[in-house]
């Protein structure tokens, strides 16, 4: 099943979040996520397998410009992960169906992501899921 979730999802949100974003805390995941949950701009959706959270995804509106788009707001899907023992399901699939549909009923004409250059698996999910890609970039950064 998978449903929208609510604030005391959070903490089961944030614990999967964990798992693919390990350089974070989780107590500030947590409390990022009831942010997200709690407001219009953003929502998460979340997969339970016999009651049990094995996935989830979050989206949110961008209004700044989003690369290869050309109108605002885009629905952006900010992170989907999958438990590993849950993958090759359809799980992400239809995580991000639920994500695109947010996004319509917001008025987006335009649905976005993005993942790292060196990540295989999430490159072949996207283009497997409709994507094109827009564009490679590399980010730099300096101390002053």
């Amino acid at each position: 099943m998978i449903r929208k979730a609510q604030m005391q999802d959070a903490e089961n949100i944030a614990g999967l979040a964990l798992q693919m974003w390990n350089e974070h805390d989780l107590h500030d995941l947590v409390n990022a996520f009831r942010e997200l949950i709690d407001s219009e701009e953003s929502a998460c959706f979340i997969k339970c397998v016999d009651e049990k959270p094995v996935a989830f995804a979050q989206v949110q509106l961008r209004h700044d410009y989003v690369e290869g788009t050309d109108s605002t707001p885009v629905g952006y899907l900010e992170g989907i992960f999958v438990s590993v023992q849950y993958r090759r399901n359809g799980y992400a699939t239809e995580l991000l169906s639920e994500c695109e549909n947010w996004a319509k009923e917001k008025g987006c004409s335009e649905f976005a992501s993005d993942c790292e250059v060196g990540n295989m698996d999430s490159l072949r999910f996207h283009m497997a899921s409709g994507f094109e890609e827009a564009n490679r970039i590399i980010c730099f950064r300096k101390d002053l």
